[in-house]
């Protein structure tokens, strides 16, 4: 959520939409090339279809909604889902079975692609349910990695027709990507290196904390 907030900052909620999301295919390529053979397909499968629905639906969104309304709404969203994980967390019994029925993982598809076409905020949505229905962090990492690969890829038309990449936006992130390429090797040895417990309580606080900051800003 970091990037989202400072190029948010810099370049404005919708511009930095398009800017950010080449940069993020190219650390997906990465993220893939080095955990992708851990990937549990299964909810690639289960996710991508709901979340095409999503971008198709923030695509049609950008057309008509004022920029002052994007982080609130994604903020409120995501706050929700942190505080549902945490109900989860303390009171397992009470949501034992909402996290692999069928209707969750739609809803949570759809919130992933509306919130990735709105501002490239759907990293904490698609953790909370990878989250939720137990993935271990390897497999958490793998099968986000290919889920954001192929989904970012399909935006590409989408931004491109709403003016959002261009070829001075092409240019600035050709200019950053060797400081992409420092922070995917620092990212694969903190994963390693950090133990599943952590890796889960820390995805919960940052993602508490990126979305109250959206709230606010």
């Amino acid at each position: 959520m970091v990037h989202v907030i400072l190029f948010a900052y810099v370049f404005g909620a919708r511009e930095s939409t398009g800017i950010v999301l080449p940069m993020l295919i190219a650390g997906d390529i990465f993220a893939m090339t080095v955990y992708g053979k851990h990937a549990n397909w299964k909810y690639v499968r289960r996710m991508f279809g709901p979340a095409m629905i999503g971008v198709v639906a923030g695509w049609l969104l950008m057309f008509r909604l004022d920029e002052k309304y994007y982080r609130p709404l994604i903020g409120t969203i995501i706050l929700g889902l942190t505080v549902l994980q945490i109900i989860r967390i303390w009171k397992e019994e009470w949501l034992a079975d909402v996290p692999h029925a069928r209707w969750f993982a739609w809803s949570m598809g759809i919130l992933v692609g509306l919130t990735t076409m709105l501002a490239n905020a759907a990293g904490p949505v698609f953790g909370l349910y990878l989250l939720a229905i137990g993935l271990p962090k390897m497999e958490f990492v793998g099968t986000a990695a290919w889920f954001f690969l192929l989904l970012n890829i399909s935006k590409i038309p989408f931004s491109w027709s709403l003016g959002l990449i261009r070829l001075d936006t092409l240019a600035l992130n050709a200019a950053l990507m060797p400081l992409i390429g420092l922070g995917l090797w620092i990212g694969t040895m903190v994963v390693r290196r950090i133990p599943q417990k952590l890796f889960d309580s820390l995805i919960l606080i940052f993602t508490g904390v990126a979305a109250l900051r959206m709230l606010f800003l």
